[in-house]
């Protein structure tokens, strides 16, 4: 194992039950809530089918939340599925887990909600922009790192900010959390009211599809290609559950209260999602969130909220939006700091990520090494693409972590379990089931996505066997 010689602190299991819960919320809500009930619209031409798809993906979400909830009630520890892994498949697969993350998964998701909410900025005070030619400018052919260059610096500011927030201190990171996540609920809650109350809705809109729908049996075959197509919008919106795992080293009694945070959490947002999406749906018809989506320049929950309160309301989820998006990209970037963290402590990331402060008791240098690369992919700007490769991988991992529920009840049957996952093991066969179905899905009908998604996985080798090597030759 990796050693430093610096002085450091600790982590300190500081985190109880109602803030692990109030993580797990937060982490999940960001701009999915706000924006992908549009491009839902436009692929499936139903109300009733969009509905049905943010169910379904949030059951999907919970099957593998309840089973995930098995394996960190008996393997706890700061790191989450790093360590999961490292126990079930052994050191080289929990390794490309951890890359995956740093490469794509968790930095993207930062980039991307970072990125959300300079946009959301930009839509109430325009930012600055080079001229045309600076803007095209491009690297490689590929990247153009000028392009809508206002935004780009204001979300790279947002990640610089929110890193020094949570550099000073877990408290500190954590209070920021509860009350963005209360905030953003109580705004939620005040728009579903209003919207079925005085938004001049009508239950004619839920009952009535695009005039460009097409019935289609649920037998056939493009039905189900269009829900899985759907759904990785919907599972957007849902991505982020799994990261309470990485603070099990910073919560009190994590065996018990990882398991209930996961539970709850998960439960919670289903039912917000389903709660506002139906109020969407209920004050506007089908075809005016396809035109949105058509139009890619208006969110969706903002359409609505002006349709019934005019630019005030417009104002006010703008506003939402921005609160929203800043809260999940703190969380995010506090949670999976403590994974590079616990791979460096291992010998297997930069060395220096292996550091607790101090003073503040954080992973600093996990903090900055995490800011530095997801600033890198604000920068790179293909911020769709990297959001369908990080649920294709995301769904590689989740799988593996459930099929670790029949392993380690194989491997240690005899080991207390303070959580079971119920129905098993039913529940945790569909989780996989469908994780295969929609990983094969996605390398037939994305397979670019998919490809560049299994590349970037694989970068991570020629750095696993340089810091083995390493750590061989400097042992005794």
């Amino acid at each position: 194992m990796q050693t430093t010689t610096k002085t450091q602190g600790h982590l300190v299991r500081s985190l109880g039950l109602f803030s692990a819960t109030v993580l797990v919320i937060s982490s999940i809500i960001g701009s999915g809530i706000f924006k992908k009930v549009a491009p839902m619209s436009a692929e499936l031409q139903s109300p009733g089918l969009v509905l049905f798809c943010w169910l379904l993906a949030g059951i999907v979400s919970l099957f593998g939340a309840l089973s995930n909830a098995e394996v960190a009630s008996l393997l706890a520890d700061a790191g989450g599925e790093y360590v999961y892994f490292r126990t079930i498949y052994g050191r080289l697969f929990a390794f490309l887990y951890g890359w995956s993350c740093f490469a794509v998964i968790r930095s993207a998701s930062i980039a991307s909600i970072a990125y959300v909410f300079a946009q959301s900025l930009n839509s109430l005070w325009t930012l600055p922009t080079f001229s045309p030619e600076v803007s095209q400018l491009s690297l490689f052919g590929i990247f153009q790192p000028f392009d809508n260059i206002g935004v780009k610096l204001l979300a790279i500011i947002l990640i610089c900010s929110l890193t020094w927030v949570n550099y000073r201190g877990l408290r500190f990171g954590e209070g920021l959390s509860n009350i963005v996540t209360g905030t953003v609920v109580a705004c939620i809650v005040l728009i579903v009211i209003a919207g079925l109350t005085v938004g001049g809705g009508s239950f004619a809109n839920i009952q009535t599809p695009a005039p460009t729908y097409v019935s289609r049996s649920w037998t056939d075959p493009s039905l189900i290609n269009i829900l899985f197509t759907a759904m990785l919008a919907a599972f957007w919106g849902y991505e982020g559950w799994s990261s309470v795992g990485y603070m099990g080293g910073e919560i009190k009694n994590p065996n018990r209260n990882i398991p209930l945070a996961l539970t709850f959490g998960v439960l919670g947002v289903i039912l917000i999602y389903l709660v506002v999406n139906f109020t969407y749906l209920y004050v506007l018809p089908v075809t005016d969130f396809i035109q949105i989506h058509e139009s890619k320049n208006t969110i969706a929950a903002v359409a609505v909220v002006k349709h019934f309160w005019g630019t005030t309301g417009a104002l006010l989820v703008s506003v939402l939006i921005l609160i929203a998006t800043f809260g999940c990209t703190n969380t995010t970037a506090l949670m999976a700091s403590r994974l590079y963290y616990k791979m460096a402590n291992q010998g297997l990331f930069f060395r220096k990520a292996d550091y607790i402060h101090p003073v503040y008791n954080t992973p600093s240098y996990s903090l900055l090494i995490q800011a530095f690369w997801a600033s890198m992919l604000v920068l790179s700007g293909s911020f769709d693409q990297l959001t369908d490769m990080l649920i294709f991988a995301s769904f590689i991992f989740y799988g593996a972590t459930t099929l670790g529920v029949f392993v380690l009840r194989y491997k240690m049957p005899d080991t207390p379990r303070p959580y079971k996952v119920i129905g098993y093991p039913v529940i945790p066969a569909l989780f996989i089931l469908f994780c295969i179905v929609l990983i094969v899905n996605t390398l037939i009908e994305r397979p670019r996505e998919a490809g560049i998604g299994l590349f970037l996985i694989l970068t991570g080798l020629p750095f696993y066997f340089y810091w083995t090597r390493n750590n061989k030759s400097t042992s005794v």
